[in-house]
């Protein structure tokens, strides 16, 4: 597991928002989180938007109140925005970005949209299920396929600019399923220790 917990983000920010990152990861990690994505935007003012969830997939409101919590004054500290701005802490959500080869592993059989920096069949842009992950590269099977193109594609991680799960009742079901089992597993880890719930 601990290869997974401490695994790299193969999709990273850039500018700003990677200097945030850079900044707040190590906070993150060393709370048993992992963080998904940072993106600075303008909404409701300046949103400086934090993605996180634990090393098993899951998240709640407590778990964005403590990264909040902890980040908030290393912020204030390295101060890298020069204006006011809005911190706002979530889940990556069900139609999550998939930013690490572990998650193309864990949606394996799922929807995504992805594109990429390079052309890749004639395109850079793709939609389709994941059939296949390796260590190098995951491969799709087209839920649209054009004449000539075809049915599947297999596109290198060194070439992902952005990938993100579609929303679906197969999606919603087993995401559910997940969360599920990660606070059984949770709860039976507390039990074990001797903590309250």
């Amino acid at each position: 597991m601990s290869q997974i917990e401490h695994e790299q983000r193969i999709i990273v920010e850039t500018g700003l928002d990677l200097r945030v990152a850079e900044i707040i990861e190590p906070v993150i990690a060393s709370m048993d989180f992992r963080l998904v994505r940072v993106r600075l935007m303008n909404q409701n003012g300046l949103t400086l938007q934090i993605m996180a969830e634990r090393t098993d997939g899951s998240m709640d409101v407590e778990g964005c109140e403590a990264i909040s919590t902890a980040i908030s004054p290393v912020l204030d500290v390295e101060d890298p925005i020069d204006k006011a701005y809005h911190l706002e802490v979530s889940s990556p959500g069900i139609d999550r970005p998939m930013v690490r080869k572990s998650d193309f592993v864990r949606w394996q059989g799922h929807l995504l949209k992805c594109e990429t920096s390079i052309m890749i069949d004639n395109r850079k842009r793709f939609r389709g299920k994941i059939v296949e992950t390796n260590d190098e590269s995951f491969t799709i099977e087209r839920d649209q396929v054009a004449y000539g193109e075809a049915p599947s594609v297999t596109i290198p991680f060194s070439a992902l600019a952005e990938a993100k799960l579609i929303l679906t009742d197969d999606l919603i079901r087993d995401a559910l399923r997940a969360d599920k089992l990660a606070k059984t597993q949770a709860a039976n880890q507390n039990a074990e220790n001797g903590e309250d719930e």
